[in-house]
């Protein structure tokens, strides 16, 4: 039977629905590329939408997480070993970088293609520079590796917490369900 301290902190309602509504917005994104179809068909075009918005809206959230965070505060650390504590806070903050980057890098590269990002239904269209080939390559690049190195980053984040709650026995997990 596991035993966990009792004295750790929680974080805040608002600051557990960022994450989970930025992981799910994530997840969706991460969905919407992968199954999204060759170019040309109806399936392409809908689950581009679908990654277009997910990314707008892990943009917004992420935003309000931030703004959150800066006012909020988060929980004290639970007390571990140095070791863990400077790689929670490099992967934390490679994270952060993740939420904010990756949209960004997706609408430079569709704004560089000479297109904005339209967000369907919302009549909204996104334009942050004009069109550029080599810097749309870039972006392109950029975006596609920065997507496949967080599926690394995103899954150590996860095993971390669930080691945190099977092997150390904290409250690591539970201060944020």
């Amino acid at each position: 039977m596991a035993t966990y301290p009792a004295s750790s902190e929680r974080y805040t309602k608002p600051a557990i629905f960022f994450h989970w509504g930025i992981f799910l917005l994530v997840a969706l994104a991460y969905l919407a590329i992968e199954v999204r179809g060759p170019k040309g068909t109806d399936s392409r075009v809908f689950w581009s939408n679908v990654h277009f918005w997910a990314g707008s809206l892990v943009l917004a959230l992420s935003v309000l997480r931030l703004l959150w965070r800066l006012w909020q505060g988060a929980p004290a650390d639970i007390d571990s070993n140095a070791l863990l504590s400077f790689l929670s806070r490099i992967v934390h903050l490679a994270l952060y970088l993740f939420i904010f980057v990756q949209p960004l890098l997706g609408i430079l590269m569709i704004n560089t293609g000479g297109h904005p990002v339209t967000l369907a239904g919302a009549n909204l269209q996104i334009t942050l520079v004009g069109p550029d080939p080599v810097a749309r390559k870039f972006f392109h690049d950029a975006h596609e590796l920065i997507g496949n190195l967080f599926y690394w980053v995103i899954g150590l984040h996860a095993l971390a917490a669930i080691g945190h709650h099977l092997v150390l026995r904290d409250n690591t997990l539970r201060r944020m369900i």
